[in-house]
C-alpha cells in the first residue's frame, strides 16, 4: 500500500478492473446505466452527473490536494464559474487579483457588468490592501498565486486567515492552483476551502485535454458545487477524465523537468542585454522570492520577461523561434511562448492590462521537458535576433 498521499494520488484506479484484471483503469464512455431493479437507483444513472473515469479522477485529485472530495469539470473556466453559482448570491461581493488570467477577468467583469455580482480588483499580495477590501462583506475571496503571467505570490495563509476572519456569514476562500498543481503546493493545508485548476495544464500534461477541477476542504462544498455542475451540464467527459488521469501518472517526474528547465532559461534571460526584466520568484531580488520558498515546495516553470526592445523586439523573438511554439495554454511536454496581451489577456481592458502590469514588451514562457540545452542555444538565438532591433 503507498504510503504517501502523492503515490496514493497518482496511482489512483491502477487495478481497479476486478471484471478483466486490467491494470490500467478503462475508459467508461456509456451516457447511461441500467436499472438492475425499479426504483432502486443505481451509482451511476446518467453520465452528466455521474460517470466512473471521471469519479476515479475526482478521487485523485482529492488525494493530491488533501481535500474531502472534488468536482470536475469540461475546462478551468467553468471550474471557476462552479465555485460563482455555488458560493456567490446574486448581487453578492467577489474579490479578486487584479493581475489574475485574462479569462478569469472577463467572466467576473461580464458579470459585474450584468448585475450579477460585485467584484474589487486587489493586489493581493498587499495584506493591508486585502485586509480593507474585505471590509465590505465578502462572498468569495478568489486568490491566483503564482499570478499569470507576472508569478507575484499572495500569502495563502494570511489571506484565508484575513477572509475566515471578516466581516459576513462567510467568505469562502479558493485558490487557482494552477501554475503549480498539488505537486508543488497545497492551498487546503494553508487555509483554503477551495483549490481551483485548470486540468488542461499540468496534471494532464500533454496538451489534448480540455478540463477543470475544484477541490473542497468539506464535504457539504463538494455536494453544492456537484449540484451546480450537474444542472450547468458543465462535468468532464469521460475520455478527457481518462487522458487527465493517465496524465497524472507521470506528474511529479514532469513537473521537475518542467522547473529545472524553467531555472536554466531564467539563468539566459537575465543575463541577456535584450531582456529589460525577468519574472520568475525563484529570482533572489523577487518580490515574492522568500515567501514562494515557504509556500512552495519548488519555485515553479512558468515565467514572463519583458524585452528592451518593446513590440518590435517580441516580434523579432516570435518571428522563426525554435524549440518554442509560440501557442496559448501551458503545461504540456512541449516547451510555449505566448504574447499575453495580444494572446491569453487580450480579453481584459488596456486599463486592466496596465494596472496588472501586463505591457506589449511582455512574453510569457512555459518550458516543457524537452532537452535543456537544445532550449538554450534556441532562447539565445531568439534573443540574438531581439536585440539587433
Amino acid at each position: 500500500m503507498p504510503t504517501s498521499t502523492t503515490m496514493q494520488g497518482l496511482t489512483t484506479g491502477l487495478c481497479s478492473d476486478h471484471a478483466h484484471s486490467s491494470v490500467a483503469p478503462p475508459a467508461f464512455l456509456s451516457s447511461n446505466y441500467f436499472y438492475d431493479t425499479f426504483g432502486e437507483r443505481p451509482t451511476f444513472d446518467y453520465g452528466r452527473g455521474g460517470n466512473p473515469t471521471r469519479a476515479l479522477l475526482a478521487d485523485a485529485l482529492t488525494t493530491l490536494e488533501a481535500g474531502t472530495g472534488a468536482v470536475v469539470t469540461s475546462s478551468g473556466m467553468s471550474a471557476i464559474m462552479v465555485v460563482l453559482q455555488a458560493f456567490v448570491p446574486i448581487g453578492g461581493h467577489v474579490i479578486a487579483p487584479h493581475d489574475c488570467y485574462g479569462g478569469t477577468w472577463r467572466i467576473l467583469d461580464t458579470w459585474a457588468t450584468a448585475g450579477r455580482l460585485t467584484v474589487d480588483w486587489v493586489d493581493e499580495t498587499d495584506l493591508d490592501a486585502l485586509r480593507t477590501a474585505l471590509e465590505s462583506p465578502t462572498d468569495l475571496l478568489l486568490v491566483e498565486t503564482p499570478s499569470n503571467p507576472l508569478l507575484r505570490i499572495t500569502d495563502i495563509a494570511a489571506a484565508a486567515e484575513l477572509a475566515h476572519s471578516s466581516k459576513g456569514e462567510r467568505t469562502v476562500v479558493a485558490v487557482d492552483n494552477t501554475f503549480c498543481s498539488p505537486i508543488l503546493q497545497q492551498p487546503l493545508n494553508l487555509g483554503a476551502d477551495l483549490v481551483i485548476a485548470s486540468d488542461t495544464k499540468f496534471l494532464n500534461g500533454h496538451s489534448d485535454v480540455i478540463g477543470g477541477s475544484v477541490v473542497a476542504a468539506v464535504p457539504e462544498d463538494v455536494d453544492l458545487m456537484a449540484f451546480h455542475a450537474n444542472m450547468l451540464g458543465v462535468t468532464a467527459s469521460p475520455l478527457d477524465s481518462w487522458l487527465t488521469l493517465r496524465g497524472l501518472r507521470t506528474l511529479r517526474v514532469r513537473m521537475k523537468a518542467h522547473c529545472t528547465n524553467a531555472a536554466r532559461m531564467v539563468e539566459i534571460l537575465s543575463s541577456h542585454a535584450a531582456v529589460a526584466a525577468v519574472h520568475w520568484p525563484g529570482l533572489p531580488d523577487h518580490p515574492g522570492h522568500d515567501l514562494a520558498a515557504r509556500q512552495q515546495k519548488d519555485f515553479g516553470s512558468l515565467l514572463s520577461f519583458e524585452l528592451a526592445g518593446g513590440l518590435p523586439a517580441v516580434e523579432a523573438f516570435m518571428t522563426g523561434v525554435e524549440g518554442f511554439i509560440l501557442a496559448e495554454s501551458l503545461g504540456g511536454v512541449e516547451s510555449l511562448v505566448c504574447h499575453p496581451a495580444t494572446m491569453t489577456h487580450a480579453a481584459m481592458s488596456q486599463e486592466a492590462r496596465d494596472a496588472a502590469g501586463v505591457n506589449d514588451s511582455m512574453i510569457r514562457m512555459s518550458p516543457g521537458i524537452d532537452p535543456v540545452d537544445d532550449l538554450a542555444t534556441c532562447l539565445n538565438e531568439a534573443l540574438d535576433r531581439a536585440a539587433a532591433v
